[in-house]
């Protein structure tokens, strides 16, 4: 997808549009990071992201929860959410300094019941009064490809924050392209993709700048506005969804949900670990994947 984004994002999304040192890249191992220049920015990330140690798996785990959005009524609490996204790093084939790298990862985000918190297989639509068939997120891959320099050779300079000991990331991501469910003259009629992502990383210092950790703890807050999910089946009806999050890079897989566990066990075993880091495939995304259903006719 072609977009226009912040500097700090035309680096995060490089490949196609969600939310880092020492090891394998050839910095002294007694070097800290230098948070305020691009290159120790860069190498924070990845610490941030995943890992500096090549093909390490690293999980990240977050809960919240999605309300509805209509013009003259009270919003509405339709679903608990909660997410995952197993990926890894390591570097990148065509990078032009040592500090570029890739990642390439794996993610799910499960629609509960906001009552039972229950995996919801079906959903009754409380406007259409239609029962429906609930499509879960699960994008296999979610890449992305993080460089030093801009297209220009510049350095690309990170929104970092550094207060005391505590660091934080701010990233929004406005997202407005062709629609996969749509047909080719959106731009006549409408029916564009309209969303938009906010992601907040958060973390101490220490952790961050250590030159022996390879990857460094962090909490993430992640918040989404968009249009209504495909499967709701709400059509052109005006209104739209938010999403409200937070959660944390786990230290393994056993520390995710006993619900998730269970639901990667039996529906997403592939979910266990994160593609390889030679993944070439085209990134998915819940709306591309929901017309690969349509077309397969399996939703019938």
């Amino acid at each position: 997808m072609a977009l226009t984004m912040p500097r700090f994002f035309s680096a995060f999304l490089s490949p196609l549009s969600v939310v880092l040192l020492v090891a394998g890249m050839g910095f002294p191992a007694v070097q800290a990071l230098e948070l305020g220049e691009p290159e120790g920015q860069l190498q924070a990330l990845r610490k941030v992201f995943c890992s500096t140690e090549d093909g390490q798996p690293i999980i990240y785990w977050w809960e919240g929860k999605t309300y509805s959005r209509i013009p003259g009524e009270p919003d509405r609490l339709l679903f608990l959410v909660e997410g995952m996204n197993i990926r890894q790093c390591g570097p990148l084939a065509d990078g032009h300094d040592d500090e570029d790298f890739r990642m390439v990862s794996r993610e799910i985000l499960l629609y509960k019941d906001p009552v039972t918190g229950e995996v919801l297989r079906q959903w009754e639509n409380p406007w259409t009064g239609k029962t429906v068939e609930v499509f879960h997120v699960a994008n296999d891959p979610v890449n992305f490809s993080y460089r030093l320099k801009d297209n220009d050779g510049s350095p690309i300079a990170r929104e970092l924050t550094v207060l005391g000991n505590q660091w934080w990331m701010n990233v929004t991501v406005p997202l407005f392209y062709p629609n996969p469910l749509g047909g080719k003259f959106q731009r006549y009629v409408g029916g564009t993709y309209h969303a938009t992502e906010m992601f907040n990383f958060f973390g101490d210092v220490d952790a961050l700048t250590d030159p022996q950790g390879t990857s460094a703890p962090a909490s993430v807050g992640w918040a989404r506005l968009s249009n209504w999910l495909p499967w709701m089946e709400m059509g052109d009806r005006v209104g739209l969804l938010y999403f409200n999050t937070a959660g944390r890079k786990l230290a393994s897989f056993d520390d995710l949900s006993a619900v998730m566990q269970k639901e990667i066990t039996t529906n997403f075993p592939e979910y266990v670990e994160p593609p390889p880091l030679s993944d070439q495939r085209p990134n998915e995304t819940s709306w591309s994947s929901f017309r690969q259903l349509l077309e397969s006719g399996k939703n019938q």
